[in-house]
């Protein structure tokens, strides 16, 4: 067994909760000789930028959670102009893009998943999406985790599902089948001029927590799915506009209906991508 195939096999052994949870707490802290260790040691290891970060003094954060999520100065993330555009909504890599096939998302080599489960089960929910278009970006530790809108919306409802909390890195992604329709997750259902977006934040190993702009931290909840229904309400976000962010890192899936999004030519899988980068057009 190599070290890429015992990396993937521990993460079926090891509790994943549990072990999420116990990192969350330390995460949380606000002890200086905890917090400061946690963001000191992991910005010099992962090489974080903060010179584009509005607070550049580590010892500033109340909390590792106060650092990670860390706003940026103004004008650090320009966002690509033109009303066509779409636009990345994190920092991070593409995992993979492309069409849907046969209502089937690809992950990695050999290995792909329903977009129907990835969107919670409900087929009616995931069949405008079946010949659709999909993006999955990574998001790696350095990475600002901050997540926007890749186009003007009007939330319509948010799903919970509770799953597993395996890795979300490359290794895993190409070792765990259906990876990001079994993680624990958040559905976010849009109504854009493209029509309905699903825009999927995914949690992950040791992540503590996935927060909205509209209800604030969300995931964990539960072992229980929840759905809430925003119909009714007028929570509209702006293209670029922050609309939710990860406590360490983890992944986006975006999904659009059939024929209304085209990628830019320059971008591929493994391309690398930064929050307000034009992403596609509108085909």
């Amino acid at each position: 067994m190599n070290k890429d195939s015992l990396f993937v096999f521990l993460q079926y052994l090891i509790p994943q909760h549990a072990l999420s949870r116990l990192v969350g707490w330390f995460a949380s802290s606000e002890i200086d000789f905890i917090k400061n260790t946690f963001i000191s040691n992991f910005a010099k290891k992962y090489a974080v930028n903060m010179q584009e970060a509005k607070e550049e003094d580590l010892s500033k954060y109340k909390s590792f959670n106060d650092f990670f999520t860390r706003e940026l100065k103004d004008g650090a993330r320009p966002i690509a102009d033109g009303e066509s555009t779409l636009v990345s909504p994190a920092d991070g890599a593409v995992s993979q893009l492309g069409k849907i096939e046969l209502g089937r998302v690809f992950q990695a080599k050999g290995r792909d998943f329903s977009v129907t489960e990835l969107l919670g089960g409900d087929s009616d929910r995931a069949a405008t999406f079946l010949n659709g278009d999909f993006a999955t970006i990574y998001l790696s530790p350095k990475d600002y985790h901050r997540v926007h809108m890749p186009c003007a919306g009007k939330l319509l409802e948010t799903i919970y599902v509770p799953g597993d909390l395996f890795s979300v890195n490359p290794t895993t992604a190409q070792g765990v089948d259906g990876l990001f329709a079994r993680n624990e997750r958040l559905v976010c259902m849009f109504e854009t001029q493209y029509g309905p977006m699903a825009l999927v934040l995914v949690g992950a190993m040791i992540v503590a927590g996935i927060e909205t702009v509209w209800s604030g931290q969300v995931c964990p909840l539960p072992k229980k799915a929840q759905v809430q229904d925003y119909t009714q309400s007028e929570i509209r976000l702006e293209k670029g506009e922050e609309m939710g962010r990860f406590k360490l890192g983890s992944t986006v899936v975006l999904c659009f209906p059939e024929n209304t999004v085209s990628f830019m030519e320059a971008i591929k899988a493994e391309s690398p991508l930064v929050m307000g980068e034009a992403l596609a057009e509108k085909a």
